[in-house]
């Protein structure tokens, strides 16, 4: 054996050595090692879900790991969201770059691309068309839709993921083998209806716990042992100390996205659209379809973080320096910014779309 061939089996040997307590495992060994070396996974949102997630991968040495997210870190986050501290908040960096500086010094040996966006039905197909499974680090309705439209699309696996307060959720997608996000939940809610985590609070442990569910399912994708998944819904409550394993069936109807190869998400037929108002220093979101916004149960929740008021026409919530003024369709009029990833920001963590 010469030099070379030598040293390279010499710097495999200490690549390798990181993950021997991985190596030990029955359900990983050595050739599910060198399966996560050679992937690519894309994580999509990089709170209090993708960062556990992406920490998670990037540790057990996925070889390529892209960080998606469009937000910067606020001291609220520190509470759950495992990779970000309060330097990272004085010098004012994303979330998606936060995270990549913290997950290079933990493994040199992956490579980290992180992307400071917003995903959209114009950026996603390029966002995950290099990737071999997505992983749900979202905090909203919309984005989980238009993922499963383009993973559908592009017959990519993907792992949804979700926590609101001491509960939260699982389940790995392979599209045309699983039942997808839409076969599980037809229609997006209507906006307003459902808690979030800047009205409802969140556990930390529970976010934990979701996350390391949610990543493990994508270690058996990525490994190729699509038969040890689980392929119900993994239902888990912290506080209560429950687990529930769900099972889905496909409905009666066909899937619009993965039956019909209907994408209307990802052609933007369903979801929202942004406009900025010319002159006031406000972005309005407007809601393709129709909505109907139930006031008295959204601005019961909104009271607790900010000033409400509403009458049959409009709520109003005033919070920080931000004014959101909500109509019956789910049209709201988003005051004290002209961004608009702020804006989207802000309707996903307070109305929950």
């Amino acid at each position: 054996m010469g030099n070379t061939e030598e040293r390279l089996l010499s710097q495999r040997s200490r690549r390798l050595e990181r993950y021997t307590r991985q190596l030990l495992l029955a359900e990983i060994g050595k050739e599910g090692q060198e399966k996560l070396l050679a992937a690519h996974a894309a994580v999509i949102g990089c709170g209090a879900l993708g960062s556990v997630v992406a920490s998670s991968l990037v540790r057990a040495g996925v070889g390529r790991v892209k960080i998606v997210d469009r937000d910067y870190i606020e001291l609220s986050n520190l509470q759950r969201q495992i990779l970000f501290d309060e330097e990272d908040i004085a010098r004012g960096l994303p979330k998606a770059v936060a995270a990549a500086e913290k997950l290079r010094r933990v493994n040199s040996d992956v490579s980290i691309e992180p992307l400071v966006t917003d995903v959209n039905p114009d950026n996603v197909e390029e966002i995950i068309g290099d990737v071999d499974l997505v992983l749900d680090g979202t905090d909203n309705f919309e984005t989980r839709f238009l993922i499963n439209d383009a993973c559908v699309k592009h017959d990519i696996p993907w792992v949804y993921g979700a926590v609101i307060a001491t509960y939260g959720m699982t389940m790995a997608i392979i599209p045309h083998s699983t039942p997808c996000f839409r076969c599980f939940l037809a229609k997006m809610p209507p906006p307003g209806s459902t808690p979030t985590c800047d009205t409802v609070g969140v556990l930390g442990p529970a976010v934990n716990i979701v996350a390391s569910l949610e990543v493990t399912e994508g270690f058996k994708l990525l490994m190729g042992k699509e038969k040890e998944l689980h392929r119900r819904l993994i239902y888990v409550d912290v506080w209560a100390g429950t687990l529930e394993r769900l099972e889905l069936g496909k409905r009666g109807d066909p899937c619009p996205a993965c039956d019909l190869g209907r994408f209307e998400f990802l052609e933007a037929r369903e979801g929202s659209y942004l406009t900025r108002l010319c002159g006031r220093d406000a972005v309005q979101v407007n809601v393709r379809g129709k909505a109907e916004v139930p006031f008295p149960d959204l601005a019961r929740r909104l009271s607790s973080v900010g000033q409400v008021t509403f009458n049959d026409y409009m709520l109003r919530f005033r919070v920080d320096s931000y004014e959101l003024t909500l109509f019956p369709d789910g049209r709201t009029i988003i005051k004290g910014t002209a961004d608009e990833t702020v804006a989207r920001s802000l309707y996903a963590r307070y109305i929950g779309l």
